[in-house]
């Protein structure tokens, strides 16, 4: 009964894992793009060329689940294709995506889930040249420190928007919020970003034998 407990509990934190993927690919990549809503203004463009001019990037982030559940960890980025997300200890989950595949992993219960890149939306964001052929701009707000716009697409992500907050001077991602189907609210804020930063092969090397080798039920 206890393993079953924590397998279910495991499960609710990789689907919540899986959320925060799929909103930082669409965050990312939308903010590489030029907005229409903004196309009559500076700083939809500046903002949209300081993020496709971003070739490799870190940080820190932190989550809040709408349970109102905190976890953080780091995040790696290299384009094209390439992207891991640690989560802290003791939550043991991972995120890793080589260029070809991506994996939702727990490292505990040693169970992965393998989607192929050009399948989801991370594609989008690790492509070196990043084209949405989609217009999902909904809003935009504009105010003296912060700049937000709110996206959805029912072919990607249903009837969930996703709320981006940049800085205005800076034009850095400061933090977004998904709401998903039944409204409900998972927020990431990212900090000590640095771009331009060199990563060693193994930060991008999927456990295939891992993933394969699992077992099911």
């Amino acid at each position: 009964m206890t393993q079953m407990k924590e397998r279910d509990a495991q499960q609710s934190m990789m689907a919540s894992r899986r959320q925060f993927v799929l909103g930082t690919a669409a965050v990312m990549a939308c903010a590489a793009m030029p907005f229409p809503v903004l196309a009559a203004t500076g700083a939809a463009q500046q903002i949209a060329d300081h993020f496709s001019s971003v070739k490799t990037m870190m940080g820190e982030f932190v989550q809040f689940g709408p349970r109102g559940e905190q976890t953080g960890g780091k995040f790696f980025i290299e384009r094209p294709g390439k992207l891991r997300f640690n989560y802290e200890k003791p939550s043991p989950m991972r995120v890793i995506s080589d260029g070809k595949n991506v994996v939702i992993g727990n490292t505990k219960l040693k169970t992965w889930d393998l989607y192929p890149l050009n399948k989801t939306p991370l594609s989008l964001l690790l492509a070196d040249r990043i084209d949405l052929g989609n217009q999902m701009v909904r809003d935009v707000k504009q105010e003296a420190d912060l700049t937000t716009i709110v996206l959805g697409d029912r072919t990607i992500f249903g009837d969930s928007t996703i709320t981006l907050m940049f800085d205005p001077k800076s034009f850095e991602l400061r933090q977004w919020t998904i709401t998903d189907v039944q409204k409900k609210d998972t927020s990431v804020m990212i900090f000590n970003v640095q771009s331009g930063v060199q990563f060693d092969p193994s930060v991008f090397e999927i456990p295939y034998a891992e993933v394969h080798g699992q077992k099911r039920g």
